[in-house]
């Protein structure tokens, strides 16, 4: 975890692939509990702090999360995604260069609760939500495609399940498909950059994470 941004109402980081962000059933530390203590530190604030979570990434993911420092801003935020006002663009490395160099994908995904997973369906069928996003392809090597990845909706597993239904399945996702897995349990899926009007300031924030360094891919491409 690396701090990217941090002014008096939100705190922005760039999440490890493997760390969590809320708790779960494996009672590992999440990052919202290690925030809280950071900040506590850092300012030597006395009681407890408060520290929203904005937006959630997959415990494999890499990339950008958003904490509000502030019940306002947290609430202002939550109005901004609400609103789709917030734009969110990530990379992914995956298995097979897709059909077209770019396209949108529109899909229908319903979340089955007991595999953790999200699947195509058709657009009648019941908890069926609409999931949609566009693709380019920005490089290649010998096996695998990068490609920059805007979500226009934000869905349950949703950028793993409609590339792997594009035939473009992330490298190491092995729960949607991917051949084998990554060394360190990611996948190579990054939260890469994330742009939208400062909630109390107003003024226009773009934070870019830079690639993790532990799997030699992302070093390729970067």
């Amino acid at each position: 975890m690396t701090v990217l941004y941090e002014d008096n109402h939100l705190l922005i980081i760039n999440k490890a692939a493997g760390e969590i962000v809320q708790g779960d059933k494996t009672g590992d530390c999440p990052l919202v509990e290690s925030l809280k203590v950071y900040l506590k530190e850092k300012y030597d604030k006395p009681g407890n702090v408060f520290l929203g979570l904005v937006h959630r990434l997959d415990r494999p993911v890499s990339g950008i999360v958003v904490f509000a420092k502030t019940s306002k801003a947290l609430t202002r935020m939550n109005e901004l995604f609400r609103k789709d006002e917030v734009r969110k663009i990530y990379h992914a490395i995956v298995e097979a260069s897709p059909a077209r160099p770019e396209a949108d994908l529109v899909h229908f995904l319903k979340k089955n609760e007991k595999q953790n997973k999200s699947y195509p369906v058709g657009s009648q069928v019941v908890g069926a939500k609409r999931a949609e996003l566009s693709y380019r392809t920005l490089a290649h090597s010998d096996r695998y495609t990068l490609l920059e990845v805007t979500l226009k909706t934000g869905r349950h597993h949703q950028i793993r399940a409609q590339l792997s239904a594009n035939g473009t399945i992330i490298k190491g996702d092995l729960k949607y498909g991917a051949r084998r897995s990554n060394a360190d349990g990611s996948i190579s899926l990054h939260a890469y950059s994330i742009e939208f009007v400062h909630p109390v300031s107003k003024e226009k924030v773009r934070i870019i994470a830079p690639y993790p360094d532990t799997e030699g891919l992302w070093k390729h491409f970067k």
